[in-house]
Protein backbone atom coordinates (compact mmCIF):
# COMPACT_ATOMS: atom_id res chain seq x y z
CA UNK A 1 0.00 0.00 0.00
CA UNK A 2 1.30 3.43 -0.91
CA UNK A 3 2.07 5.70 2.01
CA UNK A 4 1.99 9.47 2.15
CA UNK A 5 5.43 10.88 1.34
CA UNK A 6 6.90 14.12 2.62
CA UNK A 7 6.54 15.44 -0.90
CA UNK A 8 4.16 14.45 -3.68
CA UNK A 9 6.51 15.07 -6.58
CA UNK A 10 6.24 11.42 -7.63
CA UNK A 11 2.52 11.72 -8.39
CA UNK A 12 2.60 12.00 -12.22
CA UNK A 13 4.59 8.78 -12.70
CA UNK A 14 2.38 6.94 -10.25
CA UNK A 15 -0.78 7.97 -12.08
CA UNK A 16 0.65 6.72 -15.38
CA UNK A 17 1.43 3.42 -13.72
CA UNK A 18 -2.15 3.14 -12.52
CA UNK A 19 -3.39 2.63 -16.07
CA UNK A 20 -1.35 -0.56 -16.26
CA UNK A 21 -2.26 -1.60 -12.74
CA UNK A 22 -5.99 -1.20 -13.29
CA UNK A 23 -5.91 -3.00 -16.63
CA UNK A 24 -4.29 -5.95 -14.90
CA UNK A 25 -7.04 -5.96 -12.32
CA UNK A 26 -9.74 -6.38 -14.96
CA UNK A 27 -8.90 -10.03 -15.42
CA UNK A 28 -9.02 -10.59 -11.68
CA UNK A 29 -12.45 -9.02 -11.40
CA UNK A 30 -13.98 -10.68 -14.44
CA UNK A 31 -15.17 -13.65 -12.43
CA UNK A 32 -15.58 -11.78 -9.16
CA UNK A 33 -18.77 -11.62 -7.16
CA UNK A 34 -19.65 -9.68 -4.03
CA UNK A 35 -16.94 -10.40 -1.49
CA UNK A 36 -15.80 -9.18 1.85
CA UNK A 37 -12.75 -6.94 2.01
CA UNK A 38 -9.88 -6.49 4.41
CA UNK A 39 -10.76 -2.81 4.55
CA UNK A 40 -12.73 -1.56 7.54
CA UNK A 41 -16.51 -1.47 7.26
CA UNK A 42 -18.40 0.90 9.54
CA UNK A 43 -22.02 -0.25 9.71
CA UNK A 44 -24.48 0.92 12.34
CA UNK A 45 -26.70 -1.65 14.06
CA UNK A 46 -30.21 -0.23 14.04
CA UNK A 47 -33.73 -1.47 13.42
CA UNK A 48 -35.04 -2.04 9.91
CA UNK A 49 -38.18 -2.88 7.99
CA UNK A 50 -36.54 -5.36 5.60
CA UNK A 51 -33.40 -7.45 5.50
CA UNK A 52 -31.89 -5.90 2.36
CA UNK A 53 -28.30 -4.71 2.63
CA UNK A 54 -26.81 -2.44 -0.04
CA UNK A 55 -23.16 -3.18 -0.84
CA UNK A 56 -21.42 0.22 -0.89
CA UNK A 57 -17.84 1.02 -1.86
CA UNK A 58 -16.34 4.46 -1.17
CA UNK A 59 -12.99 5.43 -2.63
CA UNK A 60 -12.12 7.35 0.57
CA UNK A 61 -13.18 6.84 4.17
CA UNK A 62 -14.37 10.40 4.77
CA UNK A 63 -17.22 9.75 2.31
CA UNK A 64 -17.48 6.15 3.49
CA UNK A 65 -18.05 7.21 7.10
CA UNK A 66 -20.93 9.46 6.08
CA UNK A 67 -22.41 6.79 3.78
CA UNK A 68 -22.25 4.18 6.53
CA UNK A 69 -24.00 6.33 9.09
CA UNK A 70 -26.71 7.33 6.63
CA UNK A 71 -27.37 3.72 5.65
CA UNK A 72 -27.27 2.18 9.11
CA UNK A 73 -28.20 -1.50 9.17
CA UNK A 74 -29.20 -1.47 5.50
CA UNK A 75 -25.73 -0.89 4.10
CA UNK A 76 -22.33 -2.50 4.24
CA UNK A 77 -19.75 0.15 3.43
CA UNK A 78 -16.19 -0.62 2.39
CA UNK A 79 -13.75 2.30 2.14
CA UNK A 80 -10.74 1.60 -0.06
CA UNK A 81 -8.65 4.40 1.46
CA UNK A 82 -8.90 3.96 5.22
CA UNK A 83 -5.33 4.29 6.47
CA UNK A 84 -4.15 7.76 7.63
CA UNK A 85 -0.74 7.02 6.09
CA UNK A 86 -2.16 6.39 2.61
CA UNK A 87 -2.10 9.22 0.09
CA UNK A 88 -5.38 9.05 -1.90
CA UNK A 89 -3.71 10.83 -4.84
CA UNK A 90 -1.14 8.10 -5.31
CA UNK A 91 -2.99 4.97 -4.24
CA UNK A 92 -2.44 1.83 -6.30
CA UNK A 93 -5.52 -0.46 -6.34
CA UNK A 94 -5.12 -4.11 -5.42
CA UNK A 95 -6.79 -7.26 -6.72
CA UNK A 96 -8.93 -7.27 -3.56
CA UNK A 97 -10.11 -3.74 -4.43
CA UNK A 98 -11.12 -4.96 -7.88
CA UNK A 99 -13.18 -7.80 -6.41
CA UNK A 100 -14.83 -5.43 -3.93
CA UNK A 101 -15.75 -2.91 -6.62
CA UNK A 102 -17.09 -5.66 -8.90
CA UNK A 103 -19.60 -6.62 -6.20
CA UNK A 104 -20.67 -3.09 -5.31
CA UNK A 105 -24.24 -1.91 -5.83
CA UNK A 106 -23.36 1.70 -5.03
CA UNK A 107 -20.04 3.51 -5.32
CA UNK A 108 -18.85 6.92 -4.13
CA UNK A 109 -15.85 8.57 -5.77
CA UNK A 110 -14.58 12.07 -5.01
CA UNK A 111 -13.64 12.97 -8.57
CA UNK A 112 -12.16 16.31 -9.74
CA UNK A 113 -8.90 14.51 -10.50
CA UNK A 114 -8.38 13.59 -6.86
CA UNK A 115 -8.81 9.83 -7.20
CA UNK A 116 -8.36 9.07 -10.90
CA UNK A 117 -7.36 5.54 -9.92
CA UNK A 118 -10.93 4.97 -8.68
CA UNK A 119 -12.44 6.03 -12.01
CA UNK A 120 -10.18 3.56 -13.80
CA UNK A 121 -11.00 0.83 -11.30
CA UNK A 122 -14.74 1.32 -11.79
CA UNK A 123 -14.42 1.39 -15.58
CA UNK A 124 -12.37 -1.80 -15.55
CA UNK A 125 -14.84 -3.58 -13.27
CA UNK A 126 -18.37 -2.76 -14.46
CA UNK A 127 -21.20 -3.92 -12.24
CA UNK A 128 -24.71 -4.78 -13.37
CA UNK A 129 -27.13 -2.08 -12.24
CA UNK A 130 -24.54 -0.32 -10.11
CA UNK A 131 -25.27 3.27 -9.11
CA UNK A 132 -22.28 5.61 -9.07
CA UNK A 133 -21.90 8.93 -7.29
CA UNK A 134 -19.08 11.29 -8.19
CA UNK A 135 -18.97 14.13 -5.68
CA UNK A 136 -17.33 16.57 -8.09
CA UNK A 137 -20.16 16.18 -10.58
CA UNK A 138 -22.74 16.52 -7.80
CA UNK A 139 -21.38 19.85 -6.54
CA UNK A 140 -20.47 21.21 -9.98
CA UNK A 141 -16.69 21.35 -9.63
CA UNK A 142 -14.86 20.43 -12.83
CA UNK A 143 -11.40 18.83 -13.12
CA UNK A 144 -8.83 21.48 -12.31
CA UNK A 145 -10.95 22.87 -9.50
CA UNK A 146 -10.30 22.34 -5.80
CA UNK A 147 -11.05 18.63 -5.17
CA UNK A 148 -11.21 18.73 -1.37
CA UNK A 149 -15.00 18.96 -1.19
CA UNK A 150 -15.35 17.08 2.12
CA UNK A 151 -13.91 20.24 3.69
CA UNK A 152 -16.80 22.30 2.33
CA UNK A 153 -19.73 22.22 4.81
CA UNK A 154 -22.19 23.04 2.01
CA UNK A 155 -20.87 20.22 -0.19
CA UNK A 156 -21.01 17.76 2.71
CA UNK A 157 -24.71 18.48 3.15
CA UNK A 158 -25.26 18.14 -0.62
CA UNK A 159 -23.62 14.71 -0.46
CA UNK A 160 -25.82 13.69 2.47
CA UNK A 161 -28.95 14.55 0.50
CA UNK A 162 -27.77 12.71 -2.62
CA UNK A 163 -26.58 9.56 -0.85
CA UNK A 164 -29.91 9.30 0.97
CA UNK A 165 -31.85 9.78 -2.26
CA UNK A 166 -29.75 7.09 -3.98
CA UNK A 167 -30.30 4.66 -1.09
CA UNK A 168 -34.05 5.20 -1.37
CA UNK A 169 -33.98 4.46 -5.11
CA UNK A 170 -31.89 1.32 -4.56
CA UNK A 171 -34.04 0.08 -1.68
CA UNK A 172 -37.50 1.73 -1.92
CA UNK A 173 -38.99 -0.52 0.77
CA UNK A 174 -36.77 1.16 3.35
CA UNK A 175 -37.18 4.76 2.17
CA UNK A 176 -38.70 5.87 5.48
CA UNK A 177 -35.79 4.31 7.35
CA UNK A 178 -33.24 6.20 5.25
CA UNK A 179 -35.14 9.46 5.81
CA UNK A 180 -34.98 8.86 9.56
CA UNK A 181 -31.25 8.12 9.35
CA UNK A 182 -30.63 11.35 7.44
CA UNK A 183 -32.65 13.48 9.85
CA UNK A 184 -30.88 12.01 12.87
CA UNK A 185 -27.47 12.40 11.25
CA UNK A 186 -27.97 16.04 10.27
CA UNK A 187 -29.72 17.22 13.45
CA UNK A 188 -28.06 15.11 16.14
CA UNK A 189 -24.90 13.42 14.90
CA UNK A 190 -23.58 16.53 13.12
CA UNK A 191 -24.89 18.95 15.76
CA UNK A 192 -21.43 19.70 17.16
CA UNK A 193 -19.91 20.04 13.69
CA UNK A 194 -22.68 22.39 12.54
CA UNK A 195 -22.49 24.50 15.71
CA UNK A 196 -18.72 24.96 15.50
CA UNK A 197 -18.99 26.10 11.88
CA UNK A 198 -21.76 28.57 12.73
CA UNK A 199 -19.95 29.88 15.82
CA UNK A 200 -16.61 30.38 14.04
CA UNK A 201 -18.29 32.11 11.13
CA UNK A 202 -20.27 34.41 13.43
CA UNK A 203 -17.29 35.32 15.60
CA UNK A 204 -14.30 35.34 13.25
CA UNK A 205 -15.64 36.04 9.73
CA UNK A 206 -13.13 38.01 7.69
CA UNK A 207 -10.14 37.03 9.83
CA UNK A 208 -7.04 36.66 7.61
CA UNK A 209 -5.34 33.26 7.73
CA UNK A 210 -2.49 31.43 6.03
CA UNK A 211 -2.38 27.78 5.01
CA UNK A 212 -0.04 25.13 3.69
CA UNK A 213 -2.18 23.85 0.82
CA UNK A 214 -5.53 24.03 -0.96
CA UNK A 215 -7.16 21.45 1.30
CA UNK A 216 -7.85 24.34 3.70
CA UNK A 217 -9.53 26.60 1.13
CA UNK A 218 -13.04 25.07 1.09
CA UNK A 219 -13.10 25.06 4.88
CA UNK A 220 -11.92 28.67 5.08
CA UNK A 221 -14.71 29.62 2.69
CA UNK A 222 -17.25 27.71 4.77
CA UNK A 223 -16.04 29.44 7.93
CA UNK A 224 -15.96 32.89 6.36
CA UNK A 225 -12.22 33.28 6.91
CA UNK A 226 -10.00 35.26 4.52
CA UNK A 227 -7.27 33.17 2.88
CA UNK A 228 -4.16 35.29 2.24
CA UNK A 229 -1.81 32.54 1.06
CA UNK A 230 -1.37 32.73 -2.76
CA UNK A 231 -3.58 30.16 -4.48
CA UNK A 232 -0.67 29.18 -6.71
CA UNK A 233 1.30 28.10 -3.63
CA UNK A 234 -1.66 26.20 -2.16
CA UNK A 235 -2.20 24.34 -5.43
CA UNK A 236 1.48 23.56 -5.88
CA UNK A 237 1.69 21.99 -2.45
CA UNK A 238 -1.46 19.94 -3.00
CA UNK A 239 -0.25 18.71 -6.39
CA UNK A 240 3.27 17.89 -5.26
CA UNK A 241 5.00 20.47 -7.44
CA UNK A 242 7.57 23.04 -6.42
CA UNK A 243 6.23 26.43 -5.27
CA UNK A 244 7.69 29.57 -6.81
CA UNK A 245 10.25 31.69 -5.03
CA UNK A 246 7.87 34.64 -5.34
CA UNK A 247 5.10 32.80 -3.50
CA UNK A 248 7.45 31.67 -0.74
CA UNK A 249 8.66 35.24 -0.29
CA UNK A 250 5.09 36.52 -0.13
CA UNK A 251 4.22 34.00 2.58
CA UNK A 252 7.41 34.76 4.53
CA UNK A 253 6.44 38.44 4.54
CA UNK A 254 2.88 37.67 5.60
CA UNK A 255 4.18 35.72 8.57
CA UNK A 256 6.95 38.18 9.46
CA UNK A 257 4.58 41.16 9.36
CA UNK A 258 1.79 39.18 11.08
CA UNK A 259 -0.67 39.82 8.27
CA UNK A 260 -2.20 36.42 9.04
CA UNK A 261 -3.78 35.66 12.41
CA UNK A 262 -3.38 31.87 12.28
CA UNK A 263 -1.63 29.32 10.08
CA UNK A 264 -3.36 26.04 9.18
CA UNK A 265 -1.40 23.15 7.74
CA UNK A 266 -1.97 19.60 6.57
CA UNK A 267 0.22 17.48 8.82
CA UNK A 268 0.05 14.57 6.33
CA UNK A 269 1.85 16.63 3.69
CA UNK A 270 4.46 18.58 5.63
CA UNK A 271 7.24 19.44 3.17
CA UNK A 272 10.42 21.34 4.14
CA UNK A 273 8.81 24.57 2.87
CA UNK A 274 5.75 24.00 5.05
CA UNK A 275 7.85 23.01 8.05
CA UNK A 276 9.81 26.25 7.68
CA UNK A 277 6.58 28.26 7.57
CA UNK A 278 5.17 26.51 10.64
CA UNK A 279 8.40 27.15 12.53
CA UNK A 280 8.43 30.83 11.59
CA UNK A 281 4.74 31.28 12.42
CA UNK A 282 5.33 29.88 15.89
CA UNK A 283 8.39 32.08 16.32
CA UNK A 284 6.26 35.12 15.48
CA UNK A 285 3.59 34.08 17.98
CA UNK A 286 1.08 33.14 15.28
CA UNK A 287 -1.08 30.21 16.46
CA UNK A 288 -0.83 27.09 14.30
CA UNK A 289 -3.70 24.64 13.73
CA UNK A 290 -3.50 21.30 11.92
CA UNK A 291 -5.76 19.35 9.60
CA UNK A 292 -5.31 16.02 7.84
CA UNK A 293 -6.37 14.76 4.44
CA UNK A 294 -8.10 11.59 5.62
CA UNK A 295 -9.79 10.40 8.82
CA UNK A 296 -7.41 10.66 11.76
CA UNK A 297 -7.01 8.69 13.93
CA UNK A 298 -7.85 5.51 12.04
CA UNK A 299 -11.36 4.42 12.96
CA UNK A 300 -12.62 7.92 13.72
CA UNK A 301 -15.96 8.99 12.27
CA UNK A 302 -16.27 11.93 9.93
CA UNK A 303 -17.81 14.10 12.65
CA UNK A 304 -15.24 13.16 15.32
CA UNK A 305 -12.40 14.03 12.94
CA UNK A 306 -13.86 17.29 11.67
CA UNK A 307 -15.08 18.47 15.06
CA UNK A 308 -11.65 17.96 16.60
CA UNK A 309 -10.01 19.97 13.81
CA UNK A 310 -12.61 22.74 14.03
CA UNK A 311 -12.02 22.99 17.76
CA UNK A 312 -8.31 23.42 17.09
CA UNK A 313 -8.97 26.19 14.57
CA UNK A 314 -11.43 27.90 16.92
CA UNK A 315 -8.89 27.81 19.77
CA UNK A 316 -6.18 29.22 17.49
CA UNK A 317 -8.48 32.04 16.37
CA UNK A 318 -9.46 32.84 19.96
CA UNK A 319 -5.80 33.00 20.99
CA UNK A 320 -4.89 35.17 18.01
CA UNK A 321 -7.74 37.65 18.28
CA UNK A 322 -8.55 37.65 22.00
CA UNK A 323 -12.24 37.04 21.17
Amino acid sequence: MSTAPASRSARPSVRIALVTTTAALTAVAASACSTSSSHTSDTAATGSSSDKTIQVVAAENFWGSIASQLGGSHVKVTSIINNPNTDPHDYEPTAADARTVAGAQYTIVNGIGYDAWADKLLAANPGSGRTQLKIGDLVGIKPGGNPHRWYSPDNVHQAIEKITADYKKTDPADAAYFDQQKTAFETKTLAGYNKLIADIKAKYAGTPIGASESIVTPLAEGLGLKMLTPETFLDAMSEGSDPTAKDKTTIDQQIKNKKIKIYVYNSQNSTPDVQAQVKEAKAQGIPVATVTETLTPAGATFQQWQTSQLQGIEQALAKATGK
